[in-house]
């Protein structure tokens, strides 16, 4: 968070997210807001008149690139009506432009087209005396301008203008010229740039930075956001930081007893925990025992899933003795499937914080990393996403659990993704073959609040869900997959010895 002095009065942009990061937009001054085609400008200066006219303030459109037909139909594509506050004030070339014979021969055109051009502004300014103003575009001025110092001086004479009429106003750019002047980055009170991104797959990433603002703090870096129906969301982007709250610690049980001696009496709230191991062992199983058990009880919990279908997830779970469906129809559970391939990491972030907020959630599970990371495959800082979120999270009080799938079946595990550090507890669960059976083993590697039991102990997924056996002390082994027997007889369950 940048700093600065807090003196001067705000203008709300009608974005709440986009308030969070930059405070709202100075009044009686003049910001810059940039990017190419598509990146949401006209929908944010649409947003920003629509939030002076609920205030009971009159703001214009002024445009030198669409009709005023195009801009409406844009309005109604987000369901909204351009109340009379807002006045679109559509610039036209003047028709001595379109007529060859009226041509100047020795004056340059661009003298009378950029004079007449902010003339009829001024007078449009005149009429309407607005608190609000947008100007779309800076590149046609530019062009009309064709030297620097003359685009300059002229950005500076609507900046004098509009200070002198207690106007707040939004330049619009959509950086098409061949020559970008950034002579209005200097000359603007502050300049909010958007991006838009294309992967490989998936749908569009766009995202926003405040590249400057004078007089007063903002959040730094990049904030993802999406145009969605209804307008322009921003996720500003997490700090954990800056949201500490106090909370009492207690232990949360798994509903599995000996599950919990292993984690040396359950997992501390506020905490994180990461169950990893290949695929079927029973990762997302054990995090549904976990879930299962906050809400008997009578405690809210929330399943963010990127692997499973929630019909399949309910008729999986119900075979093994959890009613989920019954349990989100009740309210007790909130259950969110996300799109992998439609969501960027301050949108997934921003659901997860929403819902723990709303719903006074105590207990997250994210299932899993690797669909979190393959939704996000061009996003460098996945690890960093995620250390602000269990961050943020832990300092609520509320248990996160994440599940982490190995490639391999026995012997050495690699991961795509190391976040065994972030973590406050590390669950690992194992195959090993033993007297002609492939088996399940369960161990504590890691746990930052207290003591853990150190054994290994079998782990069986039967018909109503999970049971966990004694210690395997007569084995040596285990974690690689093939262990040796060293005891008299062998404690293993399902009747075999």
């Amino acid at each position: 968070m940048s700093s600065g002095g807090d003196v001067l009065p705000r203008a709300s942009t009608g974005i709440a997210g986009l308030d969070t990061v930059i405070g709202g937009l100075a009044r009686n001054r003049l910001h810059l807001v940039e990017g190419s085609p598509g990146t949401g400008k006209t929908t944010i200066a649409l947003q920003f008149l629509m939030a002076g006219a609920r205030a009971g303030e009159t703001g214009i459109y002024v445009s030198l690139a669409e009709t005023e037909n195009e801009l409406r139909d844009g309005a109604r594509s987000h369901g909204w009506t351009l109340d009379d506050r807002i006045e679109v004030f559509e610039l036209v070339p003047p028709e001595s432009v379109l007529d060859p014979e009226q041509h100047q021969s020795l004056l340059y055109s661009s003298d009378l087209e950029l004079g007449e051009t902010i003339q009829r502004i001024f007078e449009a300014i005149e009429r309407l005396k607005p608190r609000r103003v947008v100007i779309d575009s800076l590149s046609e001025i530019r062009l009309l301008a064709q030297s620097s110092l003359r685009y300059r001086r002229q950005i500076l004479a609507l900046k004098h203008y509009f200070a002198r009429h207690e106007s707040t106003v939004i330049l619009l750019d959509d950086l098409t010229t061949e020559n970008v002047d950034k002579a209005v980055h200097s000359i603007a009170h502050s300049v909010i740039h958007l991006d838009q991104l294309t992967p490989i797959y998936g749908g569009e990433r766009r995202r926003l930075r405040v590249v400057k603002c004078r007089g007063q703090g903002f959040r730094s870096g990049y904030h993802d956001f999406t145009i969605a129906t209804g307008g322009v969301v921003v996720f500003p982007r997490l700090v954990a930081a800056e949201h500490r709250k106090g909370f009492m610690g207690s232990a949360i049980s798994s509903g599995l007893p000996a599950i919990d001696l292993l984690l040396g009496g359950g997992v501390a709230a506020g905490s994180s925990t990461l169950v990893l191991g290949p695929v079927g062992t029973g990762k997302s199983l054990l995090v549904l025992h976990y879930l299962a058990a906050a809400v008997a009880r009578g405690e809210r919990a929330a399943l963010f899933a990127f692997d499973e279908e929630p019909g399949i997830l309910f008729s999986r779970a119900k075979g093994l003795g959890i009613d989920l469906q019954e349990m989100r129809d009740a309210g007790q559970i909130f259950i969110d499937q996300m799109d992998a391939a439609e969501l960027s990491p301050g949108e997934f972030v921003h659901r997860v914080r929403a819902c723990v907020d709303r719903e006074k959630i105590r207990l997250v599970a994210i299932d899993s990393v690797n669909g979190y990371q393959a939704s996000m495959p061009e996003e460098e800082f996945i690890t960093l996403h995620l250390h602000e979120l269990l961050q943020y999270l832990n300092r609520h009080g509320v248990a996160t659990f994440l599940t982490l799938a190995q490639h391999g079946m026995v012997g050495d595990m690699k991961q795509t993704i190391d976040v065994t550090y972030l973590a406050d507890n590390v669950v690992m669960l194992r195959y090993f073959e033993a007297l002609g059976r492939v088996r399940r083993a369960v161990s504590v590697i890691k746990k930052r609040t207290g003591a853990h039991e150190d054994t290994i102990r079998e782990f069986v997924i039967g018909r109503r869900g999970i049971s966990v056996g004694e210690p395997l002390e007569r084995f040596q082994g285990v974690l690689r997959g093939v262990p040796t027997y060293v005891g008299e007889r062998g404690p293993l369950m399902g009747g075999a010895t």
